[in-house]
């Protein structure tokens, strides 16, 4: 996995509907199954928003947090 990726999931936020505002880290998995189900949006936000589906998922979130306290 390319670290970059990562430290965008950190750093990035969503810009639009109930979560505006909030990192894409801290985004429920309820929003990111919700997106799996209706399709993640094209380009760089649907290729972050699988990735983080991917990696809450599968109870990665750990990774994120010392992430996050690092930057």
């Amino acid at each position: 996995m390319n670290p970059e990726i990562l430290e965008t999931l950190v750093r990035d936020k969503i810009h639009f509907g109930k979560y505006k505002g909030r990192t894409l880290c801290d985004l429920p998995v309820s929003y990111l199954e919700w997106f799996a189900s209706k399709g993640f949006p094209k380009g760089k936000l649907g290729m972050q928003l699988a990735t983080l589906y991917e990696i809450k998922i599968n109870g990665l979130d750990e990774i994120l947090h010392k992430l996050k306290s690092t930057l």
